[in-house]
């Protein structure tokens, strides 16, 4: 069965005459087909959101507010199926999707507090008789174009922001795991939300390029490779549109001699082979400051790395599942094979790795590899795979240059019971997002999400204060009244009036 676009509030078939397979990553095998829309479905998607716009943004923010406390609690009533479309398509663990779908509530409940977010400010008497106040407004018909490691979460970042702040949206979710996009457009509307103010269109380049040239689409958000993202930030920007990208990145974890090696340990595998590394704050490198840091760190973790309990993600006790396709799995084994050709110590291996009635599933192992020099592709390259490289800087200050010097600045971590070293690696890195003895600096929704350097480009970070700004414009009055009461004033409300 081939999945719907989802354009003016009802799944819509593609017309485009295109489309591709989507996989169960576990099996290798097709269990569903998506559209690849073409430009003209993409206007069409455009359109309805543009037809919506001026009823959806003249919505009083408390209205708006009271769709997405009825979404939040659709999809608190729906979280297993949810859950059961992100894992079946993208491969992930039950309770890794269970655990995305929660991050991408906190936004949502976030949004619900919409009338106090969009508040503005005011200025009485700055001149004689005249006040000055400003309010945020609507950008317009806005678009998000997501990844397929987090097919619920991301879109989440976006959208709820986008909609309560009065515009309306069209998504382009990966198309290789659409399944949970298309519930939740589902879901929205059956939480009120007007017919046009949420679209869904399935694609590739095609329909990418067609909203990034749409001139009705006023502003883009992008979670993607750093690649793309400038390619993105490039032409958007060069059509005029506001634009967020956010990009690749090579997190740093450094382990001080002074740290809690068990809390390192626990830490280190959680962010390194949670949703198989498949995300954009996992924890690629650790810097273990000192040859006895790194020496008991990797006693300590490989045995825990080879104990992974790997399989599809309905499998009682699996701790890790496939990565997304065929290709991922060449690509990151790949990189573990230059990593040995490079001299690097591959101590524990994931290359290779078959499961008993998963012999075609996209499988790679836990992976552990030791002795690494930044030279080397496995460090500085994003592998996005289960793949942990450890480098042995001999002091604080030569792990820390490490970090600065890398181009990716999305997150980091540091271990240690030094406060002193803890302070000045939070306050000095140029890094968007810092942990002191958190591995995955994520910040909760009303903060904002975003990297430095070339893990993003634009002004605004996403969600939180940050994405109210990106989805508004500033509009700034100063007006004079005539001084004095006119005679006849009525200053009670008159029979037939009523409150608006």
């Amino acid at each position: 069965m081939t999945l719907m676009h989802y354009i003016g509030g009802a799944e819509t078939a593609g017309t485009s005459g295109r489309q591709q397979d989507v996989f169960n990553p576990a099996t290798g095998a097709a269990i569903t087909a998506v559209p690849l829309a073409s430009t003209a479905e993409v206007g069409n998607a455009v359109a309805a959101a543009a037809a919506a716009l001026p009823g959806w943004a003249s919505t009083p923010p408390a209205r708006r507010a009271q769709v997405m406390f009825n979404f939040r609690d659709l999809i608190k009533s729906n979280l297993d199926e949810l859950a059961t479309q992100i894992s079946s398509q993208h491969g992930k663990t039950f309770d890794d999707a269970k655990g995305e779908i929660a991050r991408g509530i906190e936004v949502v409940e976030f949004a619900c507090g919409i009338p106090h977010a969009l508040k503005g400010e005011y200025s009485p008497q700055v001149a004689g008789n005249v006040d000055s106040f400003s309010m945020r407004q609507p950008v317009g018909v806005v678009a998000g174009i997501t990844p397929f490691n987090f097919p619920a979460m991301v879109p989440m970042w976006m959208f709820p922001m986008a909609l309560a702040c009065g515009n309306t949206f069209v998504l382009k979710p990966s198309e290789r795991d659409p399944g949970a996009p298309m519930m939740l457009a589902r879901l929205l509307s059956e939480a009120g939300l007007p017919e046009g103010c949420f679209n869904v269109v399935h694609g590739d380049k095609e329909a990418v390029d067609a909203i990034l040239d749409h001139p009705d689409v006023a502003a883009i958000s992008f979670v993607g490779s750093t690649a793309i993202g400038k390619y993105i930030y490039s032409r958007g920007c060069t059509n005029g549109k506001r634009v967020q990208a956010l990009c690749g990145a090579k997190n740093h974890m450094i382990i001080m001699p002074d740290a809690d090696m068990d809390q390192a340990v626990d830490a280190a595998m959680g962010a390194a082979y949670g949703s198989a590394g498949e995300r954009c704050m996992a924890i690629s490198a650790v810097l273990a400051v000192g040859d006895d840091t790194a020496d008991r760190f990797v006693k300590q973790l490989a045995p825990k790395v080879r104990a992974l309990k790997i399989g599809q993600y309905d499998e009682p006790g699996v701790e890790m599942g496939p990565v997304i396709t065929a290709e991922s799995k060449a690509r990151i084994e790949g990189y573990i094979d230059q990593g040995e050709k490079d001299g690097a110590d591959v101590v524990v291996d994931g290359r290779g790795l078959k499961l008993q009635g998963y012999e075609d599933g996209f499988f790679v192992g836990g992976t552990l590899i030791d002795r690494v020099t930044p030279d080397m592709s496995v460090y500085r390259d994003e592998i996005f795979g289960p793949v942990l490289s450890v480098l042995r800087p001999q002091s604080y200050d030569e792990a820390r240059q490490l970090v600065m010097d890398h181009e990716y600045g999305n997150g980091t971590a540091i271990f240690t019971r030094d406060g002193d070293a803890a302070r000045d690696f939070a306050t000095s890195i140029n890094i968007g997002m810092v942990g002191v003895n958190v591995p995955i600096p994520v910040p909760v929704a009303y903060h904002s999400f975003g990297g430095w350097k070339a893990s993003m480009f634009g002004d605004h970070s996403i969600h939180g204060m940050e994405g109210v700004r990106f989805y508004t414009r500033l509009k700034t009055v100063t007006a004079r009244w005539p001084s004095g009461i006119k005679e006849g004033a009525v200053f009670n409300f008159s029979a037939g009036s009523e409150v608006q």
